[in-house]
């Protein structure tokens, strides 16, 4: 009796318990979400786990099929692991699918993205327009719940208001932490005050992205051996674990509404003084606030009681920049100007600086201009010694900043960190600036036109700068605005001054040349039409032929000098000479030496170039060549040419100095009109 009832009970008992576990294991089968996985063991944690843990989470995995398109994969989840933008199938794919991977979200469907490194796209690049995620290099050892009822966070361990604490030391918790974002949750972040994101959610359709820079998947060696505590094993399985009900959620209809986190005021760039002529100009800055909460700018230029007020948009897809265009001026005049938000922002203070107009076309006039090349992206008192040199004015002949990227994000944060140096700051807001390129802020050293991704580049070139003309459009038209084109040529005029800007750049390599179509071209034909027509009408007494790199041979076994592409430049000095152009000097860059050669009468009077660089601490002696044309030159750091035109002296004078961060002069040449041509 007693054996028959226990076992009776016994087996009413288990079998209930079977019948239930069976039901339970069906149910969660048929609710275990799905998950596409591409995963990476990169070279500085050597780890991975992320298939692995979303299994002891409950999905059913299946390495993500790079042949496919997202919404072939038939999974309700894409994660891409840690680092795989290291790995060229994370690169093809979300370039060859981005459309896909929308699709798959906006479908009611997760893509995840974990820590990725900025060099390889700091930028994630498959997010829908209105949505932005870009990644830096910060690394950090804290994570913070910003949502801690939000379903991804929830029930995590905390210790000392921290998750995902204990872990390996050689493995950063968030690594390349997300720098800036738009329209956006943020989930958790490295600081208790909710930034700089580790986590951030966006909504797309009737699915989610998650982009973060979390390593929470760096767990197992490549034989399967932990690499973590067990306990921080434990707490990456509860990470994706609640993703797992999140996935499901999402899948469901059921998940929180994203509410997106406004992105906190940055440090704000410049103002920048750009292009100044007679009677206008163009003020240029980042001011670092939301340009969804605060997207009209109010840009008023004072000169007594003469009050010139204009409005501008701060421009998302020129990196959160403006530009404002202010005419109506007066020759000759100086202005202070002052840009603010429309209606206000608490705590902001506007942005303020001076500048002074160009003298009137023909009018007796002293110009004092600066130039240089290769300069720091460090606090360094050279920008200092321009101001007190007296430099009314400042052109930036390339190598400003060093890029040395192809990736956009990337060249955007060097040109910020450029323009944010403090003693550059102080020059840049209270003068005219203009700018070209050369090899290394056009893509990397020795770069010509036949780089793949310049584009790239030339997008953060006009988003950080203020000319009045950013090369041409496809039509060859000369282009006033910030969006795609061909380019970066430019030119100015300031008293008796005009400086034509050449971009030797973008265009070298890319068809026959004009002068010779045996040979490739260095400017283009549209660039070579265009400096003919304004060299042949410039009535300035004085014009610079102004590029980054130097005008013959630099003696080395790179090519991008004006000596590969002599055939151009000699076409350049022939129409000089045969149209008899007066006032014609030569400027170059480049070559960490400074250098003043005079190549005798070329063009019916002696032509001189001025080479003047670096403005940084680095020089290179190899390159101060001998050269028969050679008058002087100086290997010597931290250097700017000022450059003083005066037409209240008859004849007017021309004066170039070099000069370094302490104030020593280098070496002089001086040289009137009629020894450039005019007459008599």
């Amino acid at each position: 009796m007693d054996h028959e009832g226990i076992h009776r009970r016994s087996f009413l008992v288990g079998g209930v318990a079977a019948a239930l576990t069976a039901t339970a294991t069906t149910a969660q089968a048929q609710t275990s979400p799905t998950a596409a996985v591409l995963e990476f063991t990169d070279q500085w944690t050597k780890a991975t786990g992320l298939a692995e843990l979303l299994r002891r989470a409950g999905f059913t995995t299946v390495p993500l099929d790079t042949t496919k398109p997202a919404t072939a994969q038939g999974v309700d989840l894409i994660a891409f692991g840690s680092f795989t933008n290291n790995d060229s199938r994370y690169l093809g794919y979300t370039a060859t699918h981005a459309a896909s991977l929308r699709e798959f979200a906006a479908t009611g469907r997760v893509v995840l993205d974990l820590a990725q490194s900025d060099q390889y796209g700091a930028v994630v690049p498959y997010l829908p327009e209105g949505l932005l995620a870009v990644r830096t290099d910060a690394d950090h050892d804290t994570v913070f719940p910003t949502a801690a009822d939000h379903p991804l966070v929830a029930g995590l361990r905390l210790s000392e208001g921290r998750l995902f604490t204990g872990r390996a030391t050689a493995i950063r918790v968030s690594w390349e932490t997300v720098r800036s974002w738009r329209s956006m949750r943020v989930l958790m972040a490295c600081a208790a005050t909710g930034a700089p994101p580790c986590l951030l959610e966006a909504a797309h359709g009737t699915g989610r992205f998650l982009v973060g820079s979390l390593t929470v998947d760096k767990c197992f060696d490549a034989t399967g051996t932990a690499v973590q505590p067990a306990a921080a094993v434990a707490d990456s399985v509860a990470f994706f674990t609640n993703l797992a009900g999140y996935v499901r959620r999402v899948r469901a209809g059921t998940a929180p509404a994203v509410v997106p986190t406004p992105m906190p005021a940055e440090a704000a760039v410049g103002p920048l003084v750009g292009h100044v002529d007679e009677t206008g100009v163009r003020l240029w800055a980042r001011p670092g606030l939301d340009p969804t909460a605060f997207p009209t700018w109010v840009c008023t230029v004072r000169a007594g009681t003469t009050t010139r007020t204009v409005t501008t948009t701060l421009s998302p897809a020129n990196d959160n920049t403006l530009l404002a265009t202010v005419t109506g001026l007066r020759a000759a005049t100086r202005y202070d100007y002052s840009i603010a938000p429309q209606g206000g922002a608490p705590g902001f203070a506007p942005l303020t600086g001076s500048f002074t107009t160009a003298p009137a076309a023909g009018a007796p006039a002293v110009v004092t201009m600066g130039l240089g090349s290769c300069a720091p992206s460090t606090p360094n008192t050279v920008w200092t010694r321009i101001v007190d040199e007296g430099c009314d004015s400042f052109v930036m002949l390339g190598d400003t900043p060093y890029v040395d990227s192809t990736d956009l994000a990337v060249a955007r944060t060097k040109h910020r960190q450029f323009l944010a140096q403090p003693e550059l700051a102080r020059l840049v807001r209270s003068m005219p600036v203009w700018g070209t390129w050369d090899d290394h802020d056009f893509g990397g050293n020795d770069y010509h036109g036949d780089y793949g991704a310049k584009a790239n580049n030339r997008t953060a070139f006009v988003d950080y700068r203020a000319n009045a003309t950013f090369g041409h459009d496809a039509n060859g038209a000369q282009l006033t605005t910030r969006g795609a084109g061909q380019g970066v040529y430019t030119s100015f005029r300031r008293g008796p001054v005009e400086v034509f800007l050449l971009d030797p750049r973008w265009f070298s390599r890319t068809e026959p040349s004009w002068a010779d179509p045996t040979k490739p071209t260095c400017l283009g034909r549209t660039q070579w039409d265009w400096l003919r027509d304004r060299l042949r009408r410039s009535t300035a007494t004085f014009k610079a032929l102004a590029t980054g790199m130097i005008w013959d041979d630099k003696g080395n076994a790179e090519k991008d000098d004006w000596e590969t592409y002599a055939h151009e430049k000699n076409a350049i000095l022939d129409l000089i000479a045969a149209e008899r152009i007066p006032g014609c000097f030569l400027i170059g860059g480049d070559i960490h030496v400074s250098r003043a050669l005079n190549y005798g009468p070329r063009v019916g009077y002696d032509l001189w170039q001025y080479i003047v660089s670096p403005l940084h601490n680095s020089t290179i002696p190899s390159l101060n060549t001998p050269h028969p044309a050679l008058v002087h030159s100086a290997v010597e750091p931290h250097v700017f040419l000022k450059l003083v035109a005066d037409t209240t002296a008859s004849p007017a004078t021309l004066t170039a100095t070099w000069i370094n961060r302490e104030g020593r002069r280098l070496f002089e040449v001086r040289r009137t009109a009629t020894d450039l041509g005019h007459p008599a």
